[in-house]
């Protein structure tokens, strides 16, 4: 009991002083590491959460941007062939993005006014049939438009445009990086390689090019 009756003196001194004692030292260990693990829990998020863009951006693991490109061809060729009666088209420019593609297509044909949304009637019509989800109808006067997707994240659409041109866009969902080629799909008419922008619709149709709301 002596020994301990000194040794509060001992204690109380040294607090009156302000001497840290060895919990204090914990505490200034603490600190640095709640520093240290925040800026490394920081880099650790941060390396993980691109690794989740990654891997959790819908990537497809199996497909690349080439035969997403392909498969993108293959959509823009179906709707096409589902216009009826058909129009003349030309390719636009492909573009990338960091893992994906967007095709395009110009039609060639003038489409009147009054025509201009039996074409997106009909496009949204072939989509719908094929289990595309439609996903936003434009009903503008001037610039209407549609746009569906696909189940496996392919994003379509029609569009009227400057001058009354119709465009086609496919885009592709994230895929693995690769080299994307021209497309394969030879265009129903001139395939104006090189230009840009290209010429606007110069292509009568008695159907699209007319007026009137009836049935071709």
């Amino acid at each position: 009991m002596r020994r301990v009756k000194r040794a509060l003196p001992l204690v109380a001194a040294v607090l009156a002083l302000g001497v840290p004692l060895s919990g204090c030292g914990n505490e200034s260990g603490a600190r640095g590491g709640d520093v240290s693990a925040g800026a490394s829990s920081g880099v650790g998020s941060g390396r993980q959460e691109e690794q989740g863009q990654e891997k959790g951006k819908g990537r497809d693991q199996e497909m690349d941007m080439q035969e997403a490109a392909e498969r993108a061809d293959a959509m823009l060729d179906a709707v096409l062939k589902g216009i009826d009666p058909d129009v003349r088209w030309a390719h636009g420019p492909t573009t990338t993005r960091a893992c994906g593609v967007t095709r395009r297509r110009a039609v060639m044909t003038v489409v009147s006014p009054e025509r201009r949304q039996t074409f997106l009637d009909r496009a949204e019509t072939f989509w719908r049939k094929n289990d595309y989800r439609i996903k936003a109808v434009n009903k503008d006067d001037k610039f209407p438009a549609v746009y569906a997707v696909t189940r496996s994240g392919f994003g379509v659409s029609v569009s009227f445009r400057g001058k009354g041109q119709a465009f086609l866009e496919a885009d592709t969902p994230c895929v693995k990086e690769s080299k994307v080629a021209a497309p394969a799909s030879e265009p129903n008419g001139p395939a104006y390689e090189g230009v840009y922008p290209l010429p606007r619709p110069d292509v009568r149709s008695d159907f699209w090019s007319g007026e009137g709301e009836g049935e071709g």
